[in-house]
């Protein structure tokens, strides 16, 4: 598979890079100055607001390469929502269009909370604090621009409150439209088990268009 990341310098797309490698999969890493030393990686460097430099990336003009899956991992700092919706939307239409598959990264805030279902993780001060709610809503937009583009084959992929670098376990529970929490009340995951899901999913597609996924403790040992 031919998979293409647009964000693929930051955390989590530079992992998604890793992980789809290591699997053997061509991957055609995007961003607005790519670097990678990995041979089976292609470097192509190209704006996600950028409808003509997105395509031609897709579409393998450059590469000869032609993307199967895209995956969709972009972020500003500070929130630039207008950018975030902007590149989402330019990414959809030329997938559609294209016939390519796309997993977009989201927020969590676009979840249900796990002791109320009425209130989203954008709206609970237990997962998302103050200073971290313009983040959160960018997220929910961007869940509803990718749910009101009826053409294209989506997935909206929420990671949980806590996304850090950490890890590769390889583990991972995997829910819907509800933040997973372990037992002690905590909803993390590691970057690199965030790339496993990824690489996951689009191996192996689910029929939900959205998800969540959470670290998992090892099973006792019996």
């Amino acid at each position: 598979m031919t998979i293409a990341v647009l964000g693929a310098t930051g955390m989590v797309g530079s992992r998604v890079i890793t992980e789809a490698g290591a699997r053997g999969h061509r991957v055609l890493a995007l961003s607005r100055k790519p670097a990678s030393e990995d041979p089976n990686v292609t470097l192509i460097a190209a704006d996600a607001n950028d409808p003509s430099a997105v395509r031609e990336a897709l579409a393998g003009v450059a590469s000869n390469r032609a993307a199967d899956a895209v995956v969709l991992t972009v972020r500003t700092h500070p929130v630039d929502q207008e950018f975030l919706i902007g590149a989402t939307r330019t990414v959809l239409d030329i997938a559609a269009q294209l016939g390519i598959r796309v997993l977009v990264v989201g927020g969590a805030g676009a979840l249900r909370s796990p002791d109320d279902h009425d209130l989203l993780v954008a709206d609970n001060p237990t997962y998302v604090p103050a200073e971290w709610k313009t983040t959160a809503a960018a997220g929910i937009a961007q869940l509803r621009a990718c749910q009101a583009h009826a053409d294209a084959d989506w997935v909206y992929l929420s990671p949980p409150a806590l996304l850090e670098p950490g890890e590769r376990t390889g583990r991972y529970r995997r829910g819907t439209d509800t933040l997973l929490t372990s037992a002690d009340g905590r909803s993390w995951i590691s970057a690199e088990d965030l790339a496993v899901a990824v690489v996951d999913e689009l191996e192996t597609p689910g029929r939900e268009r959205l998800i969540t996924v959470a670290h998992r403790d090892e099973p006792p040992s019996a």
